[in-house]
Formats: C-alpha cells, sequence, structure tokens
C-alpha cells in the first residue's frame, strides 16, 4: 500500500455537517458575542490558570499544552470547508451554556478541579451552537471533543489506576528478571535485588520502589494523546484510528516493564547511584520515544495486514 500524505488525509476527510438548502439567519451582532465571551472569559480566568499551572508543574500532564493546539490547527485545515456552512443559531446552545455554567458553580461548591474545568468544554459547546448552530458544532466535534484530554482527570481515579499499574509493573518487572537469572523478590511496589561481591563473597542488596511517577500513568496519557493525533493525520480508517488509541495501553504499560528491567539490570552490574537522577530521567524520555516507535510499527503491521481499498476515480 502505497503511503498515504497528511494533506491527502486531511483534504479527503469530510466534514460530518452539511449546509442545509433553504435561507440561513442573520449572524448575532458581534457585540453580544464579545460581551458574552467576555463575562465567561473572566467566570474561567482562575480555572484556565490553575490548569495551566498544573500543565507547566505536573509532570503527568506535560502534554496538556499540545491539546488545544492541535485541536486549533484541526480548525484551521477545515476553515475553507466550514466557511461555506450556513449560520443557523440555535436557541438550544443557550441551554447548554447553562447547564455548563451550574456544573462549574457544582465543581466550585464541591472544589472539584475536573468539574470546572471539563464546564468549559461544555459552555464552548454551547456558544457554538447558539451563535453559529447545530451544523458547525457536528463539524467542529473532534476538535471540541479532542480538549478533553487537556484536563487531568481526578484524583481520585488517578490514585485508582495509578496504584494497580504500579503492582503491574512491579509483577511484571520482576517475572522478567527472573527469568534473566536475577535474584529478586517482590513485595507490592518494591522490587528487593541481591547479588555477591569482593573476594570474599558478601552480599549486596537493592531496593527499587516502582514509584507513581514510574507506574507508567505519564508515559500511558501522553501516549494515548498522540495516538489521537497520529491517527487522526495519517489514517482515513476509523476502526484503526480507535485500535491505535486502545493499543497504546498496553504498550505503555509493556515499555514501563521494560524500563524497570533494565534499571534492575543496571543496578546488578553497575553502580546503583549511576543508574538515578540525570539517566533515569534521560531513560524514561528514551524509552517514551521506543513506545511511539512500537505503535508505529504496529500501524505499519496493520496496514500490511489490512490494507486500505484504493478509492476509485
Amino acid at each position: 500500500m502505497s503511503p498515504v500524505s497528511v494533506s491527502e488525509v486531511l483534504q479527503s476527510a469530510p466534514l460530518t455537517a452539511r449546509a442545509p438548502a433553504d435561507n440561513p439567519a442573520p449572524p448575532p451582532p458581534w457585540w453580544q458575542i464579545a460581551l458574552l465571551t467576555g463575562l465567561l472569559l473572566g467566570l474561567y480566568i482562575p480555572t484556565l490558570t490553575h490548569l495551566v499551572r498544573q500543565w507547566l508543574h505536573d509532570p503527568n500532564f506535560s502534554h496538556g499544552p499540545l491539546v488545544p493546539l492541535f485541536s486549533a490547527f484541526v480548525i484551521w485545515q477545515d476553515r475553507t470547508r466550514l466557511a461555506a456552512l450556513k449560520l443557523r443559531p440555535s436557541w438550544w446552545g443557550l441551554s447548554i451554556v447553562g447547564f455548563g455554567l451550574c456544573v462549574l458553580i457544582f465543581g466550585q461548591l464541591g472544589a472539584e478541579l475536573f468539574l470546572s474545568r471539563f464546564s468549559m468544554l461544555i459552555v464552548l459547546a454551547g456558544l457554538i451552537v447558539l451563535f453559529l448552530g447545530w451544523g458547525f458544532f457536528r463539524a467542529l466535534l473532534f476538535p471540541l471533543a479532542f480538549l478533553a484530554f487537556m484536563i487531568p482527570i481526578p484524583t481520585i481515579i488517578f490514585n485508582q489506576i495509578t496504584f494497580p499499574l504500579q503492582l503491574l509493573a512491579s509483577r511484571t518487572a520482576s517475572t522478567i528478571l527472573d527469568w534473566l537469572h536475577v535474584n529478586v523478590s517482590q513485595q507490592g511496589n518494591v522490587i528487593h535485588l541481591w547479588w555477591w561481591t569482593g573476594t570474599v563473597p558478601t552480599p549486596s542488596t537493592k531496593d527499587l520502589e516502582v514509584a507513581e511517577a514510574c507506574s507508567g500513568i505519564r508515559s500511558l496519557m501522553s501516549l494515548a494523546t498522540l495516538a489521537v493525533i497520529y491517527g487522526y493525520l495519517i489514517e482515513r480508517r476509523i476502526a484503526v484510528r480507535v485500535l491505535l488509541v486502545s493499543a497504546s495501553i498496553p504498550i505503555a504499560v509493556a515499555v514501563n516493564a521494560l524500563r524497570i528491567v533494565v534499571t534492575g539490570l543496571l543496578v546488578q552490574h553497575l553502580d546503583p547511584e549511576k543508574v538515578e537522577g540525570f539517566f533515569h530521567e534521560f531513560q524514561g524520555w528514551l524509552m517514551f520515544v521506543a513506545s511511539l516507535l512500537v505503535l508505529y510499527l504496529l500501524h505499519r503491521a496493520i496496514c500490511f495486514l489490512w490494507p486500505e481499498e484504493e478509492t476509485k476515480s
């Protein structure tokens, strides 16, 4: 199968919305749009500020700034076809905006950041329907829904995901290290390594703690986001896109377990101090690049086993 360029995919992907045949309603005055936008922006300034601060300081969500940039890129690519759509404002949008503001109030009262942040997407969807119409909402559904990746998941859910991943990574790494004839035992998320050193053999031990940062949640969330971007730009078939995003989960878990195995081997054969600090961080970046390579190779294998049918002219 011949490779498909990004421009061909973007130009061939039709918008889901179609302009109605009858005459559209006139657009609302710009001063009304500016006034409402200013009021809503004033409401969400604290929420946006805290969100950006978390992007910059929390490594688990460092992919956040990439999400709105890609959504803006998708909209910019479709600007010609979006301009051809007819404006059909709908008062249903006002109900959606009201619902989004209710979600914001509940989030503020309950000190739940996720609700406050997610309400931004609801309000944005309502504004699109209110000022542009349902046709624009359907056309912008993908970039709008993709914005959900920029919002960190609730802490209670994050913790429920992280700890099982820590145990899974520890168990998998311990099994592989045992296959490689490394003396190892596991207690929860701690891996115990021991070996014999010196002229007179003496036991040396080292404990590897699979901390929250080593659970794989960081690479999992970033890889899933990049899988959506990659699938949208390179692949036309929806089923293959879903498959790539789904595959990002086991890929991230497997590569993270491999990272722990490599760390264990280096600890046993090198100075344990040398595998900490900069080298440990560099190893994390290297493994993330490896997971991207695995995702790409998986896509090439899918294309080989399930070639896309050529479009007949």
